[in-house]
């Protein structure tokens, strides 16, 4: 279901609030006009160039996520710049950038750095804990269990042998 456009002279703020209730609501169409063939997003696993990438890597997602929830926990905006702290609730049932579903369910905090300019994202940086996702789909052991320990005990080992090795 589309929604409705932004309302004439929405600020920065008002656009990029507005841009995550379309991503909530899987509106992609409307969501590419607040992209240019020049717009640059740099996720943690990489940057995504232009409309037809950007709006490819959020399709993958949404559809990894299917009951995708993404909540605006704090937004500040300073001229072009919007920060925008996030949370993110969903079941990982889809492949995701070369991950098979896990079937559990995620809870992720991150920040966006937003720059817009005539009401067009230029650039974003999102940043959000890599590891706490990997946790969560188990594709990492938790943190301090039998399996963490052992990791982190053959890390330790390794980095000891090869200090030993550059010593030499």
């Amino acid at each position: 279901m589309a929604t409705a456009a932004p309302p004439a002279g929405a600020t920065n703020g008002e656009l990029i609030r507005g841009s995550f209730e379309r991503l909530n609501a899987r509106d992609l169409e409307t969501l590419r006009r607040f992209w240019s063939a020049e717009t640059v997003e740099r996720f943690p696993q990489g940057a995504y160039h232009g409309t037809d990438a950007i709006a490819a890597y959020f399709a993958e997602a949404l559809a990894a996520l299917p009951d995708w929830h993404m909540e605006v926990v704090a937004l500040v905006e300073q001229g072009d710049d919007v920060f925008v702290h996030w949370h993110l609730t969903g079941t990982h049932s889809g492949a995701f950038q070369g991950i098979a579903p896990s079937g559990r369910a995620i809870a992720l905090d991150g920040m966006d750095h937003f720059v817009l300019r005539d009401g067009v994202v230029v650039t974003n940086f999102v940043v959000y804990d890599q590891m706490q996702f990997a946790r969560q789909i188990g594709m990492l052991p938790q943190d301090g269990s039998r399996g963490d320990r052992a990791a982190k005990a053959a890390f330790n080992a390794k980095s000891r042998l090869l200090g030993r090795l550059r010593r030499r």
